[in-house]
């Protein structure tokens, strides 16, 4: 297949700069259109010129991050020898190109935001045009730099260096802890700098002087705007970056160990392990390809009428996305056809002749469609749910908030059971619904990998939904500030509503999806800790003698042979059930604990046959030592006891709850202090300089852009490190079990206050523009002053602390599977210490 295989890699490659290209022609055409008055031209400019200075010194601050890293990382590869060489290199290259995804959007944004005030003047969809061609720079731009990343990274390890599959998908892999890192820094800091300038703005501006939005004589104006693109826009484009990238690394990962067993590979029809493990690997390449070319055409398809409503501007954005998504359905089907073979009767096929994974393709699309629409009934304010919070703001700040926490926390149950059923489905779809064959357990979640690609396959039409809202919410204030008709903003406020709508849909994607890929990204860990015992063995080859098996730690034995002139390392992992038996408990603790490679005697070990991969038992039982290429993900799990009832995974599950917890708790007071400044100086403003309110001074807008500047740097780096800390610590006390158990737990908490965040704070948003929008006695009523407050307490739950736990999530998934070779031979537990 080796001709076909770089056949297909080509196709990748170029969908890759085919989106890249069509952002690049969207971009022209941003730039081509009417900019505006010189004074929407000079509030731009304003905007831009302190997002370029904040993103700046973020990425100074972040590159200090990645060196250290970097350093780390060569430690563990180059001294320890417990990961790839290649390993380091791959963590800068994903952050770098994360970072890159960001900046890029957030230039566009600043460039698009006159050009839609502009645009909006003339018609609502000239400026929806505008708006969402310069939003799908953004979706575009990330798809086609994850492809790109990834195809290079295949050509130069698999086509140049010619790496083993496995090694391939596992360095490949790690760099998506770069990206990872990149966007947690990108999420914390720029929601930190935002949501402190919107505070800032709402609660002194609209609350205590009674001005409205945006305008010019709030000292917090032009902070506020810079705010929504380094957070809204740099920090969510890298976030989707790490999401897209990791579902498609772990699915491939997972697709390797999956047909790595040459029973599976051929009762599935494949003609040998590295034809089915190749077809495995690129099939998440070619979907996502697929995805990114048909969501150009899915973009072409935005466009509404002058009097629209919200709903029909949803009506417009879900027509490219409904068409895309309908598309990538077809094309997934007609690809897994092709790419995987129909074999009649294989037990893990589902019928209609088509291969499984198609249907776990759709389950995905599926999936991700379900939770969009149920995000939009959540927090849009053409349906119940919100307009009945905008009412509970006739009684106060009080009631408003306590129906927005409650609304929030509702609104998890529809996600939590799509998600769930989608696990299962896109399991089953996959293995034939073997849930209780250990042989075919790896190809189920293969299946769930898949879906998640599937899910985020049509990212460059879903991302533009959600980052042209950032630029409507620009244009608005653009409008607000340059004094242009009242129509100009009410139609920029149209779609600035419709913007928060489908920015809870996108968050809603990208906790879906990271709840997916975790699932496979803990399956991806697994195989990382068998890549472990690998090295781990290879490491200690020269003090084991030829033909005597030696025992390294209490569970893992090496034995050395030499064939045709070579030596070829074992290793083999013995089951805790087995250590319990009474032939062998007294014997095998007489060999010592202290981690030195001890010779096991004929009595306790005997080499039962030596052809192929020899076969080794406790002698006098039926007990056979398990070689690590052999061992399933369930001999992994059940080699560590990686259940419930171990204290081990159990207190893992309590830290990586918990840390959810911790984590927004620092993120939300990072808001607050940095809001507490941004207060104070706008309070000062007004008071030292009163000639501000009758237009007779001017404010001084770079003073709120610093102090957000600030405080944004100061306070990402806590939040940050401990998605970094946090596993390798837990993997060094409790080992591999702890990991997983810290990983479920981070999961299962993240994605539910994930969703109750991102769906509270958007649903508090859109109550209080319902009644801008003249409910409830409208702008100036007591009803709007306490769904100002609402929104100021919605807004770090939706632009700060929310968005940024699926990072954690990932982030945590990532750097276990980076330092695993680390875990598994240095843990307390795998020293015998603990």
């Amino acid at each position: 297949m080796s001709l076909g295989v770089w056949l297909l890699w080509s196709f990748v490659f170029l969908a890759s700069l085919g989106a890249l290209i069509q952002a690049y022609f969207f971009f022209k055409g941003m730039l081509e259109a009417d900019p505006g008055t010189e004074r929407m031209q000079e509030i731009a400019g304003y905007v831009r010129q302190g997002a370029n200075a904040y993103l700046t010194q973020q990425y100074t601050v972040v590159a200090i991050f990645f060196v250290a890293i970097s350093l780390v990382l060569s430690l563990l590869a180059f001294v320890f020898e417990v990961q790839s060489h290649w390993v380091p290199f791959a963590f800068m290259t994903g952050g770098l190109f994360s970072g890159l995804a960001g900046w890029i959007g957030m230039k566009t944004a600043t460039l698009a935001s006159n050009r839609t005030a502009a645009g909006a003047e003339r018609s609502l969809n000239q400026g929806l045009q505008i708006a969402f061609r310069s939003g799908a720079v953004m979706g575009l731009t990330v798809v086609g730099l994850g492809l790109l990343d990834i195809t290079i990274w295949f050509a130069v390890l698999y086509g140049i260096f010619q790496l083993s599959l496995l090694e391939v998908t596992v360095t490949m892999l790690c760099f998506g802890m770069g990206a990872s890192c990149q966007a947690l820094f990108a999420r914390v800091g720029g929601g930190i700098f935002t949501k402190a300038a919107d505070v800032g703005a709402d609660l002194v501006g609209k609350v205590e002087k009674g001005i409205p939005e945006d305008d010019p004589r709030n000292p917090a104006s032009i902070a506020d705007n810079v705010g929504d693109n380094v957070g809204d826009v740099a920090g969510m484009g890298a976030d989707l970056y790490e999401s897209y990238c990791g579902s498609i690394l772990a699915t491939a990962a997972l697709g390797v160990a999956a047909f790595a067993s040459p029973g599976i590979a051929a009762a599935a029809g494949f003609e040998n392990v590295a034809d089915a493990q190749l077809r495995a690997l690129l099939l998440p390449m070619l979907i996502a390809a697929t995805g990114a070319l048909l969501s150009i055409a899915g973009v072409y398809l935005v466009r509404t009428e002058e009097d629209a409503n919200q709903k029909n501007l949803l009506a417009a954005l879900s027509r490219g996305i409904n068409a895309s998504t309908a598309a990538v359905a077809v094309f997934s089907i007609v690809i897994c056809s092709l790419l995987m073979p129909v074999v009649p009767g294989a037990s893990f096929q589902i019928g209609f002749t088509i291969p499984g994974v198609a249907l776990s393709i759709l389950v995905g699309l599926a999936a991700g469609w379900l939770i969009g629409k149920w995000t939009e009934y959540a927090t849009s304010d053409e349906f119940i749910p919100t307009k009945k919070l905008a009412e509970q703001s006739e009684t106060g700040p009080a009631t408003i908030i306590i129906g927005g926490i409650a609304d929030g926390m509702l609104s998890v149950w529809p996600p939590v059971i799509v998600i769930t059923a989608a696990t299962i489905a896109a399991f089953g779809c996959a293995n034939g619904w073997n849930f209780n064959d250990p042989g075919l357990f790896a190809l189920g979640l293969y299946g769930v990998g898949i879906a998640a690609v599937g899910m985020l396959s049509t990212l460059g039409i879903t991302l533009a939904t959600d980052a042209y809202g950032p630029i409507a919410d620009n244009a608005g204030g653009n409008a607000e500030m340059s004094g242009l008709k009242p129509i100009v903003r009410e139609r920029t406020d149209a779609l600035d509503s419709l913007g928060n709508t489908t920015a809870a849909t996108g968050k809603g994607f990208a906790i879906g999806s990271a709840a997916l890929t975790a699932l496979a990204l803990m399956a991806a860990y697994v195989e990382e800790v068998r890549e472990g015992f690998r090295r781990w063995g290879e490491s200690v080859a020269e003090q084991v003698e030829y033909d005597t098996p030696t025992k390294v730690s209490p569970g893992f034995v090496v034995y050395k042979e030499k064939q045709d002139g070579e030596d070829h390392v074992h290793g083999y992992l013995t089951m805790p059930g087995d250590l319990r038996h009474e032939k062998v408990q007294a014997l095998w603790k007489e060999l010592g604990t202290d981690g030195k490679p001890t010779p096991i005697p004929p009595s306790l070990v005997e080499v039962v046959s030596t052809a192929g991969e020899p076969e080794l038992k406790f002698a006098g039982t039926e007990n056979e030592l398990i070689h690590v290429h052999a061992a399933s993900l369930s001999d992994y799990t059940n080699y560590y006891e990686a259940n419930v009832m171990n204290p081990r995974v159990l207190v893992g599950i309590f830290i990586g709850a918990m840390a959810t917890f911790v984590f927004c708790a620092l993120t939300m007071k990072a808001v607050g202090r940095a809001a507490k400044g941004m207060v104070e100086e706008v309070r000062r403003q007004f008071h030292q300089k009163p000639g501000i309110m009758d237009g007779t001074e001017l404010p001084d807008y770079a003073a709120p852009v610093e102090i957000s500047t600030k405080a944004a740097q100061m306070e990402m780096v806590v939040p940050s490190l401990l998605g970094l800390i946090t596993p390798i610590a837990v993997g060094w006390l409790l080992g591999v079990g702890g990991v997983l158990g810290l990983l479920v737990g981070a999961l299962t908490t993240g994605f539910c206050l994930a969703i109750f965040m991102a769906n509270s704070g958007g649903s508090w948003d859109n109550a209080k523009k319902y009644i801008e929008a003249g409910h409830h006695g409208g702008k100036g009523s007591d009803s709007h002053k306490a769904a100002v407050v609402g929104d100021t307490v919605g807004d770090p739950f939706k632009d700060t602390s929310g968005p940024s736990l699926n990072i954690l999530i990932k982030l945590m998934s990532m750097v276990s599977v980076v330092v695993a070779g680390f875990v598994v031979r240095y843990s307390l537990l795998a020293m015998g210490i603990f």
